[in-house]
């Protein structure tokens, strides 16, 4: 069991931030296993076909489109592992050096990705007011995979790859408009990151007695708030049909920053697929996410991402709800049908509106049946109401339909 992390805590000025130290002894960094997108020969995963994330296999800000050049090729049915880095602790409003940034938080230099200081050290274009904050990784493609089929994501693994998160509440972008509560500047610029007036909270990650990970945030009195961690990818996706710029922040048909805390190790996501091939990426990693993420983001941080990923050809395999049109996905107790829209109150209908066709379709119930239902024993979560595009998402009780699974198998 790794020991608790070194805490040393105080306030930096800049930000009035808690700044810990984070031992290397204490945590084993995962670091990247192969400069190249490949297929992994040896070690401890080996057979999985891997990519880093290098200035090649990244954008910054912006998703995959059908235009995108394919960083690898895979075979339905593979196993991939994807070394994500955050964009947390890269951005503009936090000085675009991710050494120093991390540093300033009593991160020792060993600990900070090579890939992050790569990233902010290097000429990759990033306009801070108008691209997607977001390192997103792929795209893959995938064979066979052809407009009209689904592409099942199985999440088999979420790794954090360094102790550390940050946690952060931009102007104009969290629930409240009122946070954060500090001036924005007309000068802000990475060499005067205070200026933005944004905040961002550095938090370390350990693990407890009972070897259960944990987020600590120190407060202002010295104690610290736990909490338990509970990894997934905040974007996962396929690439839309359309030669336009993606932006990386809403969420829409094609998966993207749907951030749904629910599609964690053991879960399962399914995409209509837009394109050839699919081109599958993902990024955006959080080590936990309330639901609403009101701050505007969670506590996120780097990770290593193992799926599996297979195609579902139309009208040949069994696709859950038949046809799709926009992302599904379940984990061992429930069906998550997701609702997006720029309102709440409309995102409430679709995801209502899509998880009465997917009963109907799945179970062969009337709609009115399984609007009933719904009413009487589904509860709808807020996924977050932070990234342009809402989200709500409808939580299905598999136990609820055990007398159907004789006719309707997976």
């Amino acid at each position: 069991m790794l020991k608790p992390l070194a805490l040393s805590l105080m306030m930096f000025s800049g930000l009035g931030l808690a700044t810990t130290q984070v031992s290397a002894e204490e945590f084993k960094l995962l670091k990247q296993i192969s400069a190249q997108p490949t297929l992994l020969k040896n070690g401890e995963y080996k057979g999985n076909y891997y990519v880093p994330s290098t200035l090649k296999t990244i954008t910054w800000g912006y998703l995959p489109n059908k235009d995108a050049k394919p960083v690898l090729t895979i075979p339905s049915g593979s196993t991939i592992t994807f070394d994500t880095v955050s964009h947390e602790g890269l951005l503009e409003d936090q000085g675009r050096d991710a050494e120093k940034y991390f540093t300033s938080k009593g991160v020792k230099p060993e600990q900070i990705l090579p890939e992050a200081k790569l990233i902010t050290g290097s000429k990759l274009k990033h306009d801070f007011q108008k691209d997607g904050p977001h390192v997103i990784t792929g795209p893959v493609y995938i064979e066979g995979a052809m407009p009209g089929d689904i592409l099942k994501v199985e999440i088999l693994k979420i790794e954090p790859r360094v102790p550390y998160g940050v946690i952060s509440n931009r102007h104009g972008k969290g629930t409240l408009p009122e946070f954060p509560k500090r001036q924005k500047h007309d000068h802000a610029s990475p060499e005067n990151p205070e200026a933005y007036g944004n905040v961002s909270i550095f938090t370390p990650i350990e693990k407890n007695a009972d070897g259960v990970w944990e987020g600590v945030l120190q407060t202002e009195s010295g104690k610290a708030i736990r909490f338990p961690l509970n990894p997934f990818m905040g974007t996962m996706g396929v690439a839309p049909n359309t030669s336009e710029p993606v932006h990386s922040v809403p969420p829409s048909f094609y998966g993207g920053n749907i951030d749904i805390n629910d599609l964690t190790a053991g879960a399962t996501a399914y995409y209509p697929v837009q394109v050839p091939g699919a081109l599958f990426y993902t990024g955006d990693s959080h080590f936990v996410q309330g639901d609403g993420e009101v701050a505007l983001t969670a506590l996120e941080g780097s990770a290593r991402a193992t799926f599996k990923i297979s195609v579902l050809k139309s009208g040949k395999d069994k696709i859950p709800g038949q046809s799709r049109t926009q992302p599904l996905g379940e984990n061992a107790e429930f069906w998550i049908t997701p609702g997006l829209d720029e309102d709440l109150d409309e995102a409430m209908r679709k995801s209502t509106r899509e998880a009465i066709r997917f009963l109907v379709n799945e179970y062969g119930i009337s709609e009115e049946i399984a609007y009933a239902y719904l009413s009487a024993a589904t509860d709808f979560e807020v996924s977050q109401v932070v990234d342009k595009t809402k989200g709500i998402h409808a939580m299905i009780r598999k136990a609820d339909f055990s007398e159907f699974t004789d006719t309707n198998k997976k």
